[in-house]
């Protein structure tokens, strides 16, 4: 702190929503960005890390607003300009603008083809449009650029997996799993996020990922303080325990979830309202599922799924909700429910493998 009293005033702003980031005030650290690149567009961790916290927070908005904000005030001469473009691309995508968002993605990579970001904002456009015989190409063609050496190197190959399973080539995505989202290949807390969700998906179409699940929890931190701390992460450690067939584990992982979203001591962290109005109705649905309550568990999740946005990821990832809603409509009496989800999800994008399943399992016509 005396250090930084000497520093700049773009230096201190960014040191006080690094201060606010360790708090839990990703709010107050977002607003802090804000205000700098009000200034200062060209800032590119200002930018980077504005995104990041957006994500985190559900705010599809500040995705889009703040790198649209900025990207005027930078020259395509600029060595980083791909980068906030992709940003830009990326927040387009989270807001359902595909067409721009894809537009953005490319041109990035015109410009540059080394920006994972890019090739990551394409993705989620060609998974949400259900285009995952293209998507599956569209990773292969660039991976020399993001297949290693940079930090999105294991969620893309969870994208990959992804459009296989969308095909139903489950053995291609169990492929996958074992080279790239297990053992030392999970190095930081995203990929393990992603190999549990993969996990999940597979567990949900019926596939005894039991094994794998124990093994990636024996590496997650369960320690005292992390239950509670971040409402989409403890969603994603619980499936994991559901998926490795240790219901109790998982109960009492919620229960602490529930002491801590109920003690006012903690109600300055962002996470706080979100995991008591969101966080806990989730993970008690998900409970449900686990213990074979399956009617249950489609009306929890059904009831929270309106305020899935607010829990933060990207729509791809928060797809695993709706997906294990449409496996407890299809395995108890909320067939007309699940079937109406379906209905929705064909609105959305073309009958692929993974949405015929579901029509199947929904016993529809």
């Amino acid at each position: 702190r005396p250090l930084m009293a000497r520093g700049t005033p773009r230096e201190q702003a960014h040191f006080a929503a690094v201060e606010q980031v360790a708090d839990g005030r990703w709010h107050g650290a977002c607003r802090i960005w804000d205000e700098l690149l009000i200034d200062h567009p060209r800032d590119a961790l200002a930018l980077q890390w504005g995104q990041l916290w957006d994500f985190y927070r559900g705010d599809a908005a500040g995705l889009r607003l703040r790198p649209a904000r900025a990207l005027p005030a930078w020259d395509e001469a600029d060595p980083l300009f791909p980068c906030v473009l992709a940003l830009y691309a990326f927040g387009l995508e989270e807001n359902n603008l595909y067409a721009q968002a894809e537009e953005a993605g490319r041109h990035a990579l015109d410009i540059d083809a080394r920006v994972p970001w890019a090739v990551h904002a394409v993705a989620h456009v060609m998974e949400m449009q259900g285009r995952f015989e293209e998507g599956n190409t569209w990773l292969r063609q660039h991976q020399p650029v993001w297949a290693e050496g940079n930090g999105f190197a294991g969620h893309l190959w969870w994208h990959k997996a992804l459009f296989r399973l969308e095909a139903l080539d489950v053995a291609g995505a169990l492929r996958i799993v074992d080279k790239q989202l297990s053992g030392d290949a999970l190095q930081i807390t995203l990929q393990r996020l992603d190999a549990a969700a993969m996990l999940w998906r597979l567990h949900l179409l019926g596939h005894d990922m039991s094994a794998a699940c124990a093994t990636l929890l024996a590496g997650w931190d369960t320690s005292e303080g992390s239950a509670g701390y971040y409402a989409f992460n403890d969603v994603h450690l619980v499936v994991t325990m559901l998926a490795a067939g240790e219901v109790s584990r998982a109960e009492a992982w919620v229960a602490r979830c529930a002491e801590r979203a109920l003690d006012g001591a903690d109600a300055r962290r962002a996470n706080h309202v979100l995991a008591r109005e969101v966080g806990l109705p989730l993970l008690r649905g998900l409970l449900a599922f686990g213990r074979g309550e399956h009617d249950s568990a489609a009306d929890a999740l059904y009831a929270v799924r309106g305020q899935l946005q607010r829990l933060g990821g990207s729509h791809a990832q928060r797809d695993l909700v709706d997906l294990t809603l449409l496996s407890a409509a299809a395995r108890g009496m909320r067939r007309a429910l699940g079937q109406a989800l379906v209905r929705e999800r064909l609105m959305a994008k073309p009958a692929t493998p993974m949405t015929r399943h579901w029509m199947d399992a929904l016993e529809m016509l």
